[in-house]
């Protein structure tokens, strides 16, 4: 507080001494109009929302700070980070969560690497099965095209029937080269997930003076394999 507040409050309670208990109960109010300064022993409605210091008319000590009332817009943006803020929370515990379950169920890494190379393998088995459907499903549609173009070449019409399935076995083809794209990046998905695992896993493993050292350096880089 200024010089000049501090006269300003101290006279105030001076002023007001005489006026018996109730006087301990009231507050000067002190808030920016239009730039400046202004303080007075009642708030008018119109700085209801502004940012305002509250004094003891007894003591002329400050005794509060309110701040202003937030606008539409900041509220709305203070809701949205709180939200965020609660959904990090949340993601964190799980993730804890998540670990201490990683920990206690797999005694080795060997057992966690086993784990994750049952879906592996699974995974590899339905990209075979994928690819070698992809690959019969060329042949398949080879074969009809080559029936259309004898047909051409002869001079004859192409049956609907025979056109028809060269459409529909060319929009399967289409679907099965998406199925197999999906599939792909779910196999790499998971190579980066067991990477990820084994990192926090033996981070969880390692001595507290080992994992100090290794928080300190950093993230290290995942063994091969």
């Amino acid at each position: 507080m200024s010089h000049a507040n501090s006269i300003l409050a101290a006279a105030v309670a001076l002023a007001l001494l005489g006026s018996g208990p109730a006087v301990a109960q009231k507050k000067l109010y002190c808030w920016n109009e239009n730039g400046k300064k202004v303080c007075g022993d009642a708030l008018p409605a119109e700085a209801s929302d502004s940012a305002r210091t509250e004094i003891s008319a007894s003591s002329g000590l400050r005794t509060g700070q309110v701040s202003r009332a937030l606008t539409d817009a900041e509220r709305s943006a203070a809701a949205v980070a709180a939200d965020a803020a609660r959904r990090q929370a949340e993601a964190a515990a799980m993730e804890q969560r998540r670990d201490s379950a990683m920990v206690e169920s797999y005694v080795t890494e060997s057992d966690l690497r086993r784990a994750y190379g049952e879906r592996t393998e699974l995974l590899d088995e339905t990209l075979k099965a994928s690819t070698l459907g992809l690959s019969n499903l060329r042949l398949s549609l080879l074969s009809l095209l080559r029936q259309a173009a004898d047909r051409e070449l002869a001079g004859e019409p192409v049956p609907k029937r025979l056109a028809s399935s060269i459409r529909n076995q060319h929009d399967e083809l289409l679907r099965q080269q998406q199925i197999l794209a999906s599939q792909r990046l779910d196999r790499a998905a998971l190579d980066a997930e067991l990477a990820d695992a084994l990192q926090r896993y033996r981070k969880l493993k390692a001595p507290p003076d080992q994992a100090e050292a290794s928080r300190v350096a950093g993230p290290a880089s995942p063994a091969p394999g």
